[in-house]
């Protein structure tokens, strides 16, 4: 997707622009507000309508929707603000903006707004532009063939150098990524690839499929959008090819489409580890809705609570003969809770990245173990030693809160480490295994084994 020359304004400069836009705005200086506007570069428009709250945020947009720079402002959007500024619009209005976008923007901004309107649009849209759309709607959003951009430059093989060059000036005004040439024969079928430098090196006479580079690297259009970035990161490319199962060359994903992938996946992880769903846009959802997401999680993290305490009330009469085990169980529980954290985040962060992967099974848990056997050795030797000079009885209450430091944090980085891997050999979202998944169980079982190894050792 191109995107307009006017440079990104970032922190102390955005914020500048936000309060500027707002005094404007309230002040009711629509000429002047219109001049900034269009001296602003659509990400940071994009940016201050995140930033304001629903009734300002329309009032710019009535400014902006009268300028040429509406259709990048909407590739830029949330996809709730699309869907809030949407219900004002007219279908004829969207799809003259729809026309401006690229097709990638086009198809996610029909994927948004509501059914009945997209079906609307689509009625007022050119047929050409209507139909390149449906062809990328037929994919899955979140696969190489729904953030695969059409408008790409391929050429013949047969083709000379200077037959090339010549195609290359025409065509090339509206096509992404135009630094990589992509080699086709026959039905469009890919063959090769080049880059437009290489092709200005070689004699005008050389044909294509004579100075291309056969191994060119593709995904396929049901390709998972998470594997398509893995792909493009791992070999420093800007574009890649996306082909169908008969190795036909229908679009490419550039690298702008891969970082908000990236993004996205990174930020789905972060809200599913700390227990807050998956939903990138949560911070933009109403009250209720927000409630709805985090209430499955946090009734996950209750659950867990009362089974802790159901476990501290069996063992009750032990309390009651060493009431200082009372103290310790805290530490044991955030203990164990935080070193589990650390090994299924950097387990899940390592599978995103593919650094982690199926056949290292053992040597990843291992390792982990290990890290929990020497974290656990030096903090149940710290507190057991804290323990042995607070409390002069009884006897072993030292040795019994060390044990139990040490054990449940063994335990805990070991299955921090197992439970997302299994989740993965079992294709589920690794990312849940973390948050409050990890953390409870491991609070239910690190107090029953604290209270068990209390119960051994101090014959109570």
């Amino acid at each position: 997707m191109e995107k307009t020359a006017k440079r990104e304004m970032i922190g102390f400069e955005g914020k500048v622009l936000l309060d500027t836009l707002r005094r404007l705005q309230r002040r009711g200086a629509t000429e002047n507000l219109l001049k900034l506007i269009l001296k602003t570069h659509p990400a940071d428009l994009a940016w201050v309508c995140r930033s304001l709250p629903p009734a300002d945020r329309k009032k710019i947009f009535e400014i902006i929707a009268n300028t040429d720079l509406v259709a990048d402002f909407f590739s830029e959007l949330d996809d709730a603000i699309i869907v809030e500024l949407a219900e004002d619009l007219t279908p004829v209005f969207l799809a003259d903006v729809i026309s401006k976008m690229a097709p990638d923007d086009a198809a996610d901004l029909l994927e948004v707004i509501p059914n009945a309107l997209a079906s609307d649009v689509r009625t007022h849209m050119e047929r050409d532009d209507r139909d390149e759309l449906e062809e990328l709607l037929k994919y899955d959003p979140e696969t190489a063939g729904g953030i695969m951009s059409p408008d790409f430059m391929y050429l013949d093989e047969n083709l000379t150098v200077e037959e090339a060059i010549s195609k290359v000036q025409k065509r090339s005004e509206d096509k992404e990524m135009v630094f990589y040439l992509y080699i086709t024969h026959g039905d469009g079928h890919l063959t090769g690839v080049l880059s437009l430098r290489e092709l200005l090196l070689h004699p005008m006479h050389r044909q294509l499929k004579n100075i291309m580079n056969p191994r060119v690297i593709s995904v396929t259009t049901d390709m998972d959008q998470g594997e398509v970035a893995h792909i493009v990161s791992q070999y420093n490319l800007l574009a890649i090819p996306v082909v169908d199962a008969t190795f036909k060359l229908i679009g490419i994903v550039t690298v702008d489409d891969v970082i908000d992938v990236i993004r996205e996946e990174a930020t789905e992880d972060f809200f599913q580890m700390a227990g807050a769903g998956k939903d990138n846009e949560i911070l933009l959802k109403p009250l209720h809705q927000k409630i709805i997401l985090r209430a499955p999680w946090l009734f996950a993290s209750w659950i867990g609570g009362i089974t802790a305490m159901f476990i501290i009330n069996g063992f009750q009469h032990e309390l009651q003969k060493v009431l200082a085990l009372a103290s310790f169980i805290p530490i044991i529980a955030g203990m164990g809770g935080n070193i589990a954290t650390q090994s299924s985040t950097i387990v899940v962060r390592g599978m995103a990245t593919g650094r982690v992967n199926m056949p290292q099974f053992f040597h990843i848990v291992g390792r982990e173990t290990l890290v929990g056997i020497v974290l656990g050795v030096m903090f149940g030797l710290l507190l057991g030693l804290m323990a042995t000079f607070r409390y002069a009885t009884p006897t072993y209450l030292g040795v019994v809160v060390g044990i139990s430091v040490c054990s449940v944090m063994i335990m805990a980085a070991s299955l921090g480490t197992i439970i997302p891997m299994l989740l993965k050999r079992f294709h589920i979202d690794a990312a849940i295994a973390t948050g409050p998944f990890i953390t409870t169980s491991i609070d239910v079982l690190g107090i029953s084994l604290y209270f068990s190894v209390a119960k051994y050792m101090l014959k109570i």
